[in-house]
C-alpha cells in the first residue's frame, strides 16, 4: 500500500529523487514506473521527436531486477527506478552509436555501455533508450536531415537547441525526468536554455568520455539535463570518479556535491560578466540576467579581455579537430553527410595548421586572463543564448540592427567558456506567455559544488525553475 506521504504524487511526472525515494521505500515498483515512462513516450514522442531508439525490453527487464533488489531487502542505488535516456553518440551495450547521423548506423553494436551510461545504471537509473541530436555534435539546432528536428515542447514550431536537443526536449516535455548529453562548445547549455530546464557542463575532464563519440577532443565534456538542482546533483555525482578508459577524465578525488547544496552562500562573490556579454542579446536576454543578479543582490561587473578572440579562436579549433576525424568519409561519402555538417566540416578541414597553433596558444592566454577574473570572484553570470528558441528553419535573425546566421550564434555567450574548460550550469528563466531563457552560472574548474549551491538557492527563491511543459 502506498505511504500516505506518496498520495497525492504523480510519479509519471515526478523528479529523479522523489521517485527514486519511493521506489527504494517499496511504495511505487520500478517496473510502474518504466511502464508509465515508455507509455509517455509511445504517445507523445512523435510530437517532440526526442527518441531515436527505445529499449523498451531491456528496461522493463532492468526495472525487474530492481524490484527483485528491493524486496530482497538490498539497495539498488541512488536512482533507483528512474527513467533516463541518453544522447546518441553515447555506447548502449547492443545498439549501435549513431551519433546522429547515416554512416555510422552501418557499423557494429557497441560491445559495453558508455561509463556514464554504466555508472547511472549501477546507481540504478533505468535506460530507455536513445535521443536525437544535431549530426556528429556539429549544431545548436538538432534539425537533422536523417533523423527530423527535434521540436520544442514550449512551441513545437520552433527548435529545441543543439546539439544535445533530444536530451533537452525529452526532460522538459516529461518524457524522462533525466538526461546525458554532451557540450562541446555550448550543446548542453544551449537546448537546455531554450528549453527551460537544468543543464550541466562540468569541469573539462571531471566527467570519463570513455565509450561517447567525439567531435572535438580538445573541447568536448559530457553533463546532464534535469529540472531539478538537486536531480542535478545527484547526477553528477554519481558520474564522478577517474577513469583508465578515458585519458583525460582526471584522477581529483570525487567531491559529492548533494550534501553541500544547501549550505549558506553569503559568502560566494558573483559578479556579472560585462562587455561582450552584455552585447549582441535581446533584450530579454540580459533581463534574465539581472533578474537572477537582482535576487543575489548582485551589482559587481567584470570583464574577461579579449572574448570574441577566445570564441573565433573556439571555431577554429573545434572545426580543425572535427574535420579531421571524418576526413576518409569527407573523401569518399560526401553526400550520405547531413549537407549543413559536411560543409562545415569541409571548411574545417581547408583551415591551415598555423591558425590552429595559434589559436591554441591564445588559448593558454585566455585561460590565464580568465584565472586572473577569478582571484577576484567566484562565479560569474551571463546569458545563455543571445535569443530565445528561434523557428525550425529559420536562417537568419536581428541583433543590434545586423542580420546575422542563427546556426553558429546560439553559441555566442557558451563558447568562451568551453574554450577553457570550465564548469557552467544553464539556469532556466520562465516567463508568462514567453518562451524561456536561460542565465549562465560560471565558475573556476573544478568548483561545480559551488554554482550548484548557488542554483539550489536560487530555486528555493522561485527566481529558477523547471516545470514539465507538456502534460496532455
Amino acid at each position: 500500500m502506498q505511504s500516505p506521504k506518496y498520495s497525492s504524487i504523480n510519479f509519471d511526472l515526478a523528479d529523479a529523487i522523489t521517485t527514486s525515494t519511493a521506489v527504494r521505500e517499496g511504495n511505487v515498483s520500478a517496473v510502474h514506473v518504466t511502464k508509465a515512462a515508455l507509455a509517455r513516450i509511445a504517445t507523445r514522442n512523435h510530437l517532440f521527436n526526442c527518441f531515436t531508439t527505445i529499449t523498451a525490453e531491456a528496461a522493463l527487464a532492468d526495472a525487474a531486477r530492481i524490484d527483485e533488489e528491493i524486496a530482497q531487502g538490498n539497495n539498488p542505488g541512488m536512482l533507483a527506478g528512474v527513467a533516463f535516456a541518453v544522447k546518441n553518440l553515447f555506447d548502449i551495450a547492443g545498439l549501435t552509436t549513431l551519433a546522429g547521423s547515416k554512416i555510422n548506423a552501418e557499423k557494429p553494436a557497441a560491445i559495453q555501455d558508455a561509463t556514464a551510461v554504466a555508472k547511472l545504471k549501477q546507481a540504478g537509473a533505468v535506460l530507455l533508450g536513445a535521443l536525437n541530436m544535431d549530426e556528429y555534435a556539429y549544431g545548436f539546432v538538432t534539425e537533422n536531415s536523417h533523423h527530423g528536428a527535434t521540436h520544442n515542447p514550449h512551441d513545437l514550431l520552433r527548435v529545441a537547441g543543439g546539439s544535445s536537443g533530444g536530451s533537452a526536449a525529452a526532460v522538459a516535455s516529461g518524457l524522462v525526468p533525466l538526461t546525458l548529453g554532451s557540450d562541446t562548445n555550448g550543446s548542453i547549455r544551449v537546448p537546455a536554455a531554450l528549453c527551460g530546464i537544468f543543464g550541466l557542463k562540468p569541469t573539462y575532464g571531471r566527467l570519463s568520455r570513455a565509450g561517447v563519440a567525439l567531435f572535438s577532443s580538445s573541447f568536448d565534456h559530457i553533463g546532464c539535463f534535469a529540472r531539478s538542482v538537486q536531480d542535478i546533483a545527484i547526477v553528477f555525482d554519481v558520474l564522478q570518479g577517474k577513469d583508465d578508459r578515458d585519458p583525460i577524465c582526471t584522477h581529483r578525488p570525487a567531491e559529492l556535491v548533494l550534501p553541500q547544496l544547501h549550505q549558506d552562500i553569503s559568502a560566494i562573490k558573483i559578479a556579472i560578466a560585462a562587455d561582450y556579454f552584455t552585447k549582441g542579446a535581446e533584450l530579454a536576454a540580459l533581463a534574465a540576467v539581472q533578474k537572477v543578479a537582482d535576487a543575489l543582490s548582485v551589482t559587481e561587473y567584470v570583464t574577461i579581455p579579449e572574448t570574441y578572440r577566445a570564441r573565433a579562436a573556439a571555431f577554429v579549433i573545434t572545426a580543425s579537430e572535427g574535420a579531421n576525424l571524418h576526413l576518409d568519409k569527407l573523401r569518399s561519402r560526401p553526400q550520405d553527410f547531413d549537407p549543413a555538417t559536411r560543409d562545415r566540416f569541409l571548411a574545417g578541414a581547408l583551415i591551415p595548421s598555423s591558425w590552429y597553433l595559434q589559436a591554441q596558444r591564445f588559448r593558454k592566454w585566455y585561460r590565464d586572463r580568465v584565472r586572473e577574473v577569478f582571484q577576484k570572484v567566484d562565479i560569474i553570470l551571463a546569458p545563455t543564448t543571445p535569443i530565445s528558441a528561434p523557428l525550425i528553419g529559420q536562417q537568419t535573425m536581428i541583433l543590434d540592427g545586423e542580420e546575422i546566421l542563427v546556426r553558429p550564434h546560439l553559441g555566442l555567450f557558451t563558447q568562451p567558456f568551453s574554450f577553457i574548460g570550465l564548469p557552467v550550469l544553464s539556469l532556466p528563466i520562465q516567463y508568462p506567455n514567453a518562451l524561456p531563457l536561460g542565465v549562465q552560472l560560471i565558475a573556476a574548474p573544478y568548483n561545480e559544488a559551488l554554482i550548484l549551491r548557488v542554483a539550489a538557492a536560487l530555486e528555493a527563491k522561485g527566481i529558477v525553475s523547471a516545470p514539465v511543459i507538456f502534460k496532455g
